[in-house]
């Protein structure tokens, strides 16, 4: 996977989480952090982690990644939202082919996800490629961005993330099991409930 790097966006200030840090929360044991961390560099390749440049949760969330070996960026204007963090990995991918966003909120991404998406974006490094559900009915995340687009992502502003930058676009949609691919964690709600639905 040396054509691609995997962003990770932990900018963001879990603002739903009533106080709480969703990204510390842990899924077998692990902070899903650190976990989605380790999981993008079990499939290879360079693994970008955007963080935050200050602010309550930054320390916590440098520490859970400590010894895996990530690059870790530091976004000053990531109250703005995702897109933040998106210029930010625009800004770094160097000469590789495209640019994987890995989002730290899902905790049913496996390693063998990342490097089945990164395979099919291999086979035609010009086109998007993103995650769907099993079934193919709801797109997700993973979502891989050719380094043709990376002048768009750089200008991108807000809480959107790169939806509007795959507009017009021909993207190769991937099923993944289930609803990995839509499954993520934004409230205590969300977390009591997932848990509950996977018996603890």
């Amino acid at each position: 996977m040396s054509d691609l790097v995997i962003l990770i966006p932990a900018a963001g200030a879990s603002r739903r989480m009533e106080g709480a840090d969703k990204l510390l929360e842990e899924v077998d044991g692990e902070p899903i952090l650190r976990r989605t961390a380790r999981i993008a560099g079990a499939a290879g390749g360079t693994v970008l982690v955007a963080l935050p440049e200050t602010g309550p949760y930054l320390a916590a969330r440098r520490a859970t990644l400590t010894g895996l070996g990530v690059h870790l960026l530091a976004v000053a204007d990531a109250h703005e939202g995702m897109a933040a963090s998106l210029r930010a990995g625009a800004r770094e991918i160097g000469p590789a082919e495209g640019l994987m966003v890995l989002l730290p909120d899902m905790p049913e991404i496996e390693a063998e996800d990342v490097r089945h998406l990164a395979a099919v974006f291999a086979e035609d490094p010009a086109l998007p490629v993103r995650a769907t559900t099993g079934d193919g009915t709801e797109a997700g995340h993973p979502v891989i961005l050719p380094r043709r687009l990376m002048q768009e992502m750089g200008i991108l502003t807000g809480d959107r993330g790169a939806r509007i930058v795959l507009e017009g676009e021909e993207v190769r949609l991937v099923p993944l099991p289930g609803r990995r691919a839509v499954t993520d964690l934004d409230t205590p709600e969300d977390w009591a409930a997932w848990r509950a639905a996977r018996g603890g």
